[in-house]
């Protein structure tokens, strides 16, 4: 195995559960720890509160702690996840005052552009510049000078640390993995054409024309300078050279970590559970049951409507509401964080005093309220496309638009909680570097529908045809013109799965997922770090 002696791997996601890197992240913890004991450490931010997946431990490395420079404050403990890796989380806000001094260094040696920065640049890069300086004050401390020591950093909000490490500790092996090219996420973001048109883009010039210079700057400029450039599918590769200017080294697929999935009884269990709380929100919705064999059906992910297909599955959603080929009563859910207010009143009351419902609620469709409404892409589009969840209609839909922590006020269950009472998710990605919300649905034993602009769904077909959802995922084609063959034939995929054995269907999902754990993609991580440490070695002259 490789030999490494320290690994630091920073991510604003550490102890922080904001998107697919958490997932990413937490899930790969157990294998490296396993690999590497405590020599595994994850950098996270330190938001001044206390989340539940972080157990502080101040006897971790106290005697550092202790040592510390009197603005770097830190808490020590352990991540909550499998295999409980060491993490620290780093107060960064006391660093503002250096912002200026720290923007100027990065031009003037790595060429960072900031001057156009708004929105979370700032956060972003103080906090990566203080993960910068916990690497560096550990480092010293322990003596670290002739061992092997790598450091990771996730996203273009990691950039700057990589660079400060880069430069102040030259030795050291710097990885970045970027999970999406800022620019490429914009474009198809705003509607423009991005894989038939992307020999055609300079990366600079759309960043400039897209309002995200600085974020790609600074993407730009850390892929140029660490030791090993990664990222996580081929497709965003090809991303990567066109507007980034440099091909990744290696790519490192996302894995998945089988100790998140319950099983046995408990699989059973809370699938049951999970599936009478989804019908119970949804009858006291709409005013009317939901048969016990009926058809759940769900996507979810980051509240981006057009990238992530949002608009696809409700179009879908609509196609199988409106044709004789939904022969199963079908209860679709939309589960996307959007600008939430509250959990609805009226719903939270009826669901905690057994109340019986024999009409629609107002607004039958939705169970948080949501600020700004009226302006809100999927209410528009449910109402638009005509949605009314009546007892006439024999397909219901139910917009989710809070974050599942189970804390919600309505659910109460954690996202997993409930995706295991699932029947089959879609996620009609038209921009999706990996994909881990379809992965893990496999994992979970829910069978998927996903696009072959995703890296999963790339994947997925070196393992499976794609072509059969029964063979535990379907991979659907997705171009920038494609749109309404796409809703049929996500469409068809669903209605071939509701005659199928769901236990059959099931087992063909856990077999697909077990390809794709950790324990078998790791190796394309340490794969990358021997890179790195080799361009350290040519980096310092050795």
């Amino acid at each position: 195995m490789i030999k490494i002696d320290y690994i630091f791997e920073s991510s604003w996601e550490v102890c922080n559960k904001v998107g697919g890197i958490y997932t990413v992240l937490s899930s790969k913890a157990h294998t490296l720890k396993n690999d590497f004991d405590d020599r595994v450490i994850f950098i996270g931010p330190d938001l001044n509160n206390s989340p539940n997946d972080f157990k502080e431990d101040s006897t971790l490395f106290g005697d550092w702690k202790k040592a510390l420079p009197e603005n770097l404050n830190v808490r020590t403990g352990r991540w909550q996840v499998p295999g409980k890796p060491v993490a620290i989380l780093v107060s960064y806000r006391t660093f503002f005052d250096r912002r200026d001094a720290l923007y100027y260094d990065m031009w003037d040696d790595f060429r960072v552009n900031s001057s156009h920065a708004y929105g979370d640049y700032d956060n972003s890069c103080i906090f990566a510049y203080a993960v910068g300086l916990v690497i560096e004050n550990f480092y010293r401390f322990y003596r670290l000078t002739g061992k092997r020591v790598a450091a990771v950093f996730n996203e273009w909000m990691l950039g700057m640390g990589a660079l400060y490490v880069q430069k102040h500790l030259p030795a050291v092996a710097t990885l970045f993995v970027t999970h999406a090219t800022t620019t490429g996420r914009s474009i198809a973001g705003n509607n423009k054409p991005l894989y038939s048109c992307l020999q055609s883009y300079d990366g600079d010039r759309m960043a400039r024309e897209l309002n995200v210079e600085a974020k790609h700057s600074l993407e730009k400029q850390t892929a140029m300078h660490v030791d090993c450039f990664t990222t996580v599918s081929h497709i965003t590769a090809m991303e990567c050279k066109q507007l980034l200017g440099r091909a990744p080294d290696v790519i490192t697929p996302n894995g998945f970590e089988k100790d998140f999935v319950p099983g046995g009884g408990l699989y059973a269990e809370k699938r049951d559970r999970a599936r009478k709380k989804l019908m119970l929100v949804t009858e006291k919705l709409t005013g009317r049951p939901v048969g016990s064999d009926a058809f759940l059906v769900a996507t979810s992910g980051r509240y981006e409507y057009k990238n992530k297909g949002i608009d696809v599955f409700i179009d879908t959603m609509n196609a199988l509401r409106k044709t004789a080929e939904n022969r199963r009563e079908t209860v679709a859910f939309i589960m996307v964080p959007a600008w939430v207010y509250a959990a609805r009143a009226d719903l939270k009351f009826v669901l905690e005093n057994g109340c019986d419902m024999t009409a629609p609620m107002q607004t039958p469709f939705l169970t948080h309220w949501i600020n700004g409404m009226k302006d809100d892409c999927v209410m528009n589009y449910l109402y638009s496309s005509g949605f009314t969840n009546s007892a006439s209609e024999k397909l219901r839909i139910i917009f989710v638009p809070c974050y599942l922590d189970g804390n919600d006020g309505i659910f109460n269950l954690p996202y997993y909680d409930l995706l295991i009472g699932m029947d089959a998710t879609v996620f009609a990605s038209c921009y999706e570097p990996w994909g881990y919300t379809p992965m893990e649905s496999v994992a979970f034993g829910v069978p998927a529908v996903t696009t072959d602009l995703a890296g999963f769904g790339i994947w997925a077909r070196t393992a499976v045809s794609g072509n059969d959802i029964k063979e535990g995922v379907a991979v659907v084609e997705r171009t920038d013109d494609n749109y309404f063959d796409a809703v049929g034939n996500i469409a068809g995929a669903l209605s071939a799965l509701m005659d199928a054995d769901a236990q059959a269907v099931r087992d063909r999902c856990f077999r697909l997922a077990a390809q794709a754990e950790w324990n078998r993609f790791i190796t394309y991580y340490y794969e990358a770090f021997e890179t790195a440490f080799s361009n350290v070695e040519k980096r310092n002259g050795k």
